[in-house]
């Protein structure tokens, strides 16, 4: 088995660890922590992929401010742990009996198409750099690209658009300030 082959499918297996630990975990935080997993195993495919800017984005944005804002929820909203309360769902066990029958079924599918499509496809050339021509200019690979025509050609709704996150980010720490004051 080759090394990437290899890769892909641990990095899978954790992305799908971490998809099944959100829905069968009771508590709210743990939940958390599993979608977390699942994030940083899809950000590891796509480096697989060689989309290395999608895997950036993926953790600055969903591992990082989306998670951040998951957790200030759930502190938010303090969910409490009762002792008689069991750690698993009940219909976890039923659930990952059908997840891993259609795991089963969608896998015997994407193989035999896998399959199919081996004998089809021409090989790839592994040492091909790909370049892109942006506006006359010839870029390597895509993160140059997208950061050619983000800060080049989109500075200025790019600049917009992070003025107006600073604004939301200060009016939610506001309006969480003002509703923490008002428990106090």
């Amino acid at each position: 088995m080759e090394p990437a082959l290899f890769f892909f499918w641990a990095f899978a297996a954790v992305t799908v660890v971490g998809a099944v630990g959100v829905v069968v975990m009771r508590q709210p935080i743990h939940s958390a922590l599993f979608l977390l997993l699942s994030f940083l195993g899809v950000a590891c495919l796509y480096v697989l992929a060689s989309a290395e800017l999608v895997a950036a984005v993926q953790i600055l944005v969903y591992a990082g401010g989306i998670m951040i804002l998951f957790l200030y929820t759930i502190m938010l909203v303090n969910v409490r742990r009762q002792r008689t309360e069991r750690y698993l769902h009940r219909q976890a066990i039923p659930a990952l009996g059908f997840g891993f029958l259609f795991l089963l079924v969608v896998g015997g599918v994407i193989v035999n198409e896998a399959r199919a499509l081996a004998g089809k496809m021409p090989a790839a050339d592994p040492k091909a750099l790909a370049t892109t021509v942006v506006n006359g200019v010839t870029v390597a690979g895509n993160t140059q690209a997208v950061g050619w025509m983000l800060y080049r050609d989109y500075f200025l709704p790019f600049e917009i658009a992070s003025v107006f996150l600073l604004v939301a980010m200060i009016g939610a720490v506001v309006l969480g300030k003002r509703t923490m004051e008002r428990f106090d």
